[in-house]
């Protein structure tokens, strides 16, 4: 028996496909309101929702944190900032399924660095033609849209190895609440200059809040607890996943639909994802106590 049946908890792995779908479903929604309001500003209510909430539940206790404590809180947060708010500038431009796979570059770097076994390598090389597929049809793509999705990427990457060690420092949801706070300040400058009053239309921050709690809430608290007793290098070929559920968000939401070579593409980042975890143990054995 694992120890998520034995402790009567959720698998790490649902609960990363649970946050999977809320945080794609959430950016469709908020891609189908730049219309109305600018995506750094949508980034900057989404934030400021998750800060509001995680504070309000977590109550982080801040006294008697040590000091690498609050170096890796903060550069959580930062990671978290700039990864948001590329991937949004990515969306404005391109399709929401290019754009995740995309910035898939960024975690399956990290699985590559951090493989052990040759045919991890392989899962990773499959993901990585299906990235290379996407540049068999250069005149889909907004040139400025690929490079803020493969900075999202980068910004990804860091958000994984962050994200363990501040579930590993922080007890609860406490580190994550810090984090959205910093992240939060950090872009609160750009949001106000790039929306000015709009963002105190109710009907937009009503909006805001909602694309909040299904694009940040939701999965951050559901993966920092998943990657508490996952390894991060299989957690973020697991989230290769996020391209088809970015694509299956951008058809119901906006009605984008992708070529047949773009969908292959795609697959190519399915299988790999698949096929890296059903080929070894992804829970992590408690320690002893």
């Amino acid at each position: 028996m694992t120890p998520a049946h034995s402790s009567g908890r959720l698998s790490p792995v649902w609960l990363v496909l649970g946050g999977i779908l809320s945080v794609q479903f959430g950016a469709g929604i908020a891609k189908d309101l730049f219309d109305e309001v600018t995506p750094t500003a949508m980034v900057w209510l989404r934030l400021v929702t998750s800060a509001v909430v995680l504070g309000l539940v977590a109550r982080p206790v801040l006294r008697g944190r040590s000091r690498d404590d609050w170096v890796i809180a903060l550069g959580f947060g930062l990671s978290l900032g700039v990864m948001n708010w590329a991937i949004y500038q990515a969306f404005a431009r391109i399709p929401l399924g290019l754009a995740v796979t995309i910035e898939f570059v960024g975690p399956l770097t990290l699985a590559i660095l951090g493989s052990r076994r040759a045919l991890d390598l392989v899962w990773a090389a499959l993901a990585g033609l299906g990235v290379a597929l996407l540049g068999f049809e250069p005149g889909d793509l907004d040139l400025a849209g690929v490079g803020f999705a493969l900075v999202a990427g980068a910004a990804w990457a860091a958000y994984i190895l962050l994200s363990a060690q501040t579930g590993r420092r922080w007890p609860g949801l406490d580190g994550l609440a810090v984090a959205s706070v910093v992240a939060t300040l950090l872009l609160a400058p750009f949001a106000v200059a790039s929306a000015g009053p709009g963002l105190l239309d109710p009907r937009i921050l009503a909006l805001g809040a909602a694309v909040g709690l299904l694009s940040s809430v939701i999965p951050y608290s559901l993966e920092i607890t998943a990657l508490r007793r996952i390894r991060p290098a299989v957690f973020s070929v697991l989230m290769s996943l996020e391209p088809a559920a970015a694509a299956l968000a951008g058809v119901v939401v906006l009605q984008e639909f992708l070529t047949p070579l773009q969908l292959l593409a795609m697959a190519c980042v399915v299988v790999a994802s698949v096929g890296a975890t059903s080929s070894r143990r992804v829970i992590r054995e408690p320690a002893p106590d």
